[in-house]
């Protein structure tokens, strides 16, 4: 099964990460730690902490109001011609995460009407002490109307590179701070404006030799929960719309995410997924045509992939959910999120003997944790499960130490959170990574 995410940030990964993950509140003396801290603004009082260039806050949401200067850009997937754009820009605040981190993943919510666009950018102060350069880890937009959405190649200086949506620092560098800048575009002479409601990052620290855990994680409260996910099968998307990457195996992050958008549909309101107008373009015999939906609004042009994390969890904001990136320690952090009432997206990755009962192995795919056995084993609908087309063969229930070995170390635990505004967070632990 081919991975959803980009195939140089499993190559890159794989060699910062070992084998399994640690729990660093269980850690040993002679256990590396996972490091990972989370931050964000999402409010008209955390925006204000930033830098304003040709922006302002209207509305709780970052617009432009005077651009600062403009820009020519050429779509790489256009028709070759250069467009004019006005920009203006927002800077996060500088964060230090309390450690050197190596790995760093922004994830965003925003709104982009026709004719505009936004870029995500990344620098701060590197091992030595000097600033780095700018990083770009999205140029993106809600549909293909102004520009084709697409991570950027090509970055790496020596310090760091780009995997498609993640900051990865080489092999014995690392980064000790980070900004964010987000740039927004609209065509010159536009009075329009993409609206930034949401902007953060998780860093991490991810050590190069992470032992396999002999015990699973401490159980962590939601043993007998089942949050009612509906379950949708890539599977019976094989073929679709080839120029979204074919569906079937190539679809498991937009199915997932189209699964947590339909659990949220269904207990707080239509309002939080695509509607039958939005997905009338979507052939009349797909039984599930939301997942091809999401599949269309989450493609990568550059990856050619749909598994670039970022853009789904943008995905589900445009429909005014709160959704971000993260990455979490163990399935213990997962049970709290579980006992709030918010199902979560995972990306693991494991040889066929590796996981009992999935039937299959993978070099990189996402799931969505829905809940928790009596025991602590977790409750997933697996969107590959066992290969067999049918929603009805989606839910499955994996070992709790074979789930998290397969998970921490193969992706440093990355997880989608999506849920509405009115829905809770659970209590962040002391370093806190939501």
């Amino acid at each position: 099964m081919r991975r959803q995410h980009a195939a140089p940030a499993v190559i890159a990964t794989s060699l910062l990460l070992g084998s399994v993950s640690s729990v660093p509140a269980l850690a040993k003396q002679d256990e590396p730690v996972l490091n990972n801290a989370y931050q964000q603004w999402s409010t008209q009082t955390e925006f204000a902490a930033g830098s304003f260039a040709g922006t302002t806050i209207d509305g709780g949401a970052i617009t432009i109001d005077a651009p600062s200067g403009t820009f020519d850009y050429t779509d790489p997937f256009g028709d070759g011609s250069t467009v004019t754009y006005d920009v203006a820009t927002w800077t996060s605040p500088e964060i230090d995460p309390g450690f050197d981190y190596t790995q760093l993943i922004a994830s965003w919510n925003a709104r982009t009407p026709e004719g505009t666009w936004i870029q995500i950018g990344v620098s701060g102060l590197a091992d030595d002490g000097t600033q780095s350069k700018e990083y770009i880890l999205g140029r993106w937009a809600d549909d293909e109307s102004t520009i084709h959405r697409t991570s950027v190649p090509s970055q790496g200086d020596g310090l760091n590179f780009v995997a498609i949506d993640t900051l990865i620092s080489y092999d014995g560098r690392s980064m000790q701070t980070w900004k964010l800048t987000v740039s927004l575009f609209r065509k010159s002479g536009s009075t329009a404006s993409p609206s930034i409601s949401l902007i953060g990052a998780v860093a991490s620290d991810l050590p190069e030799k992470l032992k396999a855990a002999k015990e699973p994680s401490p159980l962590g409260g939601a043993q007998g929960i089942e949050l009612a996910v509906p379950t949708y099968s890539q599977e019976t998307h094989i073929g679709h719309y080839p120029e979204f990457n074919g569906g079937g195996e190539a679809w498991c992050s937009p199915t997932s995410t189209a699964m947590i958008l339909g659990y949220w549909q269904q207990t707080h309101g239509e309002q939080y997924g695509p509607s039958p107008a939005d997905y009338a373009w979507v052939d009349t015999t797909d039984d599930d045509p939301y997942v091809d939906h999401s599949a269309a609004r989450t493609y990568d042009w550059n990856y050619d992939g749909t598994g670039n994390w970022p853009y789904n969890t943008a995905y589900a904001g445009t429909f005014g959910l709160e959704s971000f990136v993260t990455r979490l320690r163990d399935l213990n952090e997962a049970e709290q999120f579980i006992r709030a009432g918010i199902p979560l997206v995972v990306s693991l990755s494991f040889k066929k003997n590796e996981l009992t009962g999935a039937g299959y192995g993978t070099n990189g795919h996402l799931l969505t944790i829905i809940g928790f056995t009596e025991d602590g084993d977790v409750i997933v609908n697996d969107p590959a499960s066992h290969l067999i087309p049918s929603n009805d063969e989606v839910r499955v229930v994996y070992d709790r130490l074979e789930f998290e070995n397969v998970w921490v170390p193969h992706s440093g635990g990355v997880a989608y959170v999506i849920r509405p505004g009115d829905v809770q967070l659970p209590s962040a632990p002391d370093q806190a990574n939501w």
